[in-house]
Order: C-alpha cells, then sequence, then structure tokens
C-alpha cells in the first residue's frame, strides 16, 4: 500500500518515491496538450510516451489503465435530470450503456491488488442519435490542481539521480499530499461493485430553459462495501476483480446511482484537486445497470474510445482544462492501439472501430 508523507512534511525519497508510482498511473490518462507549455516542450504524444514500462507498451492495449473487463447494460433515468439538463439521456426512461472496469496502469497482465486506483468508463446512446462518453476513477480527488503540476511531477520523477526534486515538489503541492494520504489509507473494495466512481471534473449542465448548471457526478454502488487488508490482497488470485465481477454479475445485475452534485459560486470548478463542501446540493438523476461482463480482448468495450468530451446537447465541458487534455491523450493512445489490433486475438467480428 502507497506510503504517504505527513502535512508537515519530512516524507523520505522512498515514501515520495511510492507516491509517484500510484500518481503516475492515475495522472497518465489526464496529461495536458502543448497549448500548455512552450512550442516543443510537450505533445501527448510524448505523454503517451512516458506511460510506457521499461519493456515498451503492451501491443494493442490502452496506453494508461490497460488492464479491464466489458460490461453491458442500461441506465435507467428517473427524469429529475431534465430540471438541470436538456440531454436525452435525463428524460425518464432506459438507455442502452456499453462499459468498461478497468485498473490504472499500462500492464494488462498485471496483478489487481498493485492498482490503487480503479476506473469506470462509459458509453450511452439515446434513440435520438445523442451520445455521452464517461471516464470515472474511485479517488475522490485528483493528486494536482492543473496541468502545469501534473507536467512538474512528471520532470520531477524522472530525476533519479536527484532524489530531492521529487520530494521539493511534493513540499510544494499539498494537493499531491493529501492524494498520498487517500492512497495509503483508503479501504480496498473487494469487488468494483463496491466501489464509488467520480468523474472529479466539472462539467456544465443546461436545461431547455437555457440556464447552465456547474457540476459534478458520482456513480455511488448498491453493493455493500466490504474492505480487504493487504494481507488478503496478497492471497487473491493475480485476476480476482474480474473473476469476482463475472460471478457476481452473472448471479444478479449491479447497479450504482447517478448523483450529480451542484457547484456553488465560489466553488474551484478548475480544479479537480479540491472536493467541494459535503453540504451541496445533490441529485439523483438515474441508476447504472450492469448485467453482462464480457472479456475486454474481444468484447464490445474494446474498440471504444472513452473521452470525456463526447458530449450530447445539454451538457458541455466547463472551465475545467483537464477534459480537453484527456481527449488529446486518450486520442493518440487510441490511434497507436488501434494501429496495433492484429496484435490482440479476436473471436468474432466486431465492425469497425468505435
Amino acid at each position: 500500500m502507497a506510503q504517504h508523507s505527513s502535512p508537515s512534511g519530512g516524507a523520505t525519497p522512498l515514501k515520495l518515491l511510492a507516491i509517484a508510482v500510484v500518481v503516475g498511473a492515475v495522472a497518465g490518462a489526464f496529461a495536458w496538450t502543448a497549448g500548455w507549455f512552450s512550442p516543443g516542450r510537450i505533445t501527448p504524444a510524448e505523454v503517451v510516451d512516458n506511460l510506457a514500462p521499461p519493456g515498451g507498451p503492451a501491443a494493442g492495449f490502452r496506453r494508461n489503465h490497460a488492464k479491464g473487463v466489458c460490461f453491458t447494460g442500461t441506465f435507467d433515468s428517473n427524469g429529475a435530470g431534465s430540471a438541470l439538463s436538456r440531454a436525452t439521456l435525463f428524460a425518464a426512461g432506459r438507455y442502452p450503456v456499453t462499459g468498461r472496469f478497468n485498473l490504472a496502469g499500462p500492464d494488462p497482465a498485471g496483478p489487481d491488488g498493485a492498482a490503487r486506483v480503479r476506473g469506470l468508463s462509459l458509453r450511452l446512446q439515446t434513440p435520438d442519435r445523442q451520445e455521452w462518453r464517461s471516464a470515472m476513477i474511485n479517488p475522490p480527488f485528483f493528486p494536482f490542481a492543473t496541468p502545469q503540476d501534473f507536467y512538474g511531477q512528471q520532470v520531477a520523477s524522472a530525476r533519479k539521480d536527484d532524489p530531492q526534486a521529487m520530494k521539493d515538489f511534493a513540499a510544494a503541492h499539498p494537493s499531491l499530499r493529501a492524494f498520498g494520504a487517500w492512497a495509503g489509507s483508503a479501504p480496498y473494495a473487494s469487488s468494483y461493485a463496491q466501489d464509488r466512481f467520480n468523474s472529479l471534473n466539472s462539467f456544465v449542465f443546461t436545461n431547455a430553459a437555457g440556464t447552465p448548471q456547474t457540476v459534478r457526478w458520482s456513480f455511488v454502488p448498491a453493493a455493500e462495501l466490504v474492505p480487504l487488508s493487504a494481507a488478503e490482497i496478497k492471497q487473491r488470485d493475480p485476476d480476482f476483480l474480474i473473476q469476482e465481477m463475472t460471478a457476481r454479475v452473472a448471479q444478479a445485475p449491479q447497479k450504482w446511482t447517478m448523483t450529480v452534485t451542484l457547484a456553488e459560486p465560489g466553488d474551484p470548478t478548475a480544479d479537480p484537486s479540491q472536493a467541494w463542501p459535503d453540504a451541496r446540493r445533490k441529485l439523483d438523476v438515474g441508476t447504472l445497470v450492469v448485467s453482462r461482463i464480457e472479456p475486454q480482448v474481444d468484447g464490445p468495450c474494446r474498440d471504444i474510445n472513452f473521452d470525456p468530451t463526447v458530449l450530447p446537447p445539454g451538457m458541455s465541458t466547463s472551465d475545467d482544462p483537464f477534459p480537453a487534455a484527456r481527449s488529446a491523450a486518450y486520442a493518440v493512445s487510441y490511434d497507436r492501439r488501434s494501429a496495433e489490433s492484429k496484435d490482440l486475438p479476436r473471436t468474432r467480428s466486431t465492425g469497425a472501430p468505435k
């Protein structure tokens, strides 16, 4: 389990390295583009390059969150979301969903217990051809306030000859230390079905009257949390999360409530490292129902780029810069793995990449 420094400092280089490993795995998917930096300094391609392990990337797989499993199901909208957004998906009804549970990191064969960050990705389609894509993770906040901070961490953690570089960076960035504290203390759920997944980034909903509202959302599990100890994790099969979820869904569909949190004036809408106060108004708008699990190697989620900027009318990006950054990095990863599709086994025709 990752270690962390106290708010007052005193972290050792070893502890900072542990934090960097955890943060690097999740933050790689949120890397920014050259527009934030001087020309030629960094590009989405360079950022994706940095995600590769020493032996190179796993051909045909996502460059981050490489290990996962596909699912299909529905989003059962209760209609309450129409007060906030004119998007069809918030009108009362049932809409098909294709999604993916996944683990942060570049290794599609890595042990499930080694990944601190878990993800949930969704593609929802409505009869009028609107589409919504989302990629969420289970931490309650992000380790970096800005794309520049992310890049600074990359530079500091790459200084293997200077352990002080990462220590100095952590000392100057409270959000990184807070994330390390979460990583070192939050329980490990024994199933994807028990994880709460959070958008972290803020978006803008606009209703039929044209009223905008900045929001974040979470998918809150119906299943009760059953935490695993570090000793129990070591005893589990390397693929225990996928195995458990496959067996669980075969017995009964699994559910999450989509809860939308409404920002108030002054809330940090552009900074995903800051959680909004618990007292903010929340609205339950529907239920995600996962009814079938399929291996990702040839499943319906494999060829989907879960770009968070694919939004229907009534949903848009906010002043938060990270969704656009993620979109740029995801596009590079998608292009590369699509070009390597011959390296993946295919047991049935899936049509053109999505």
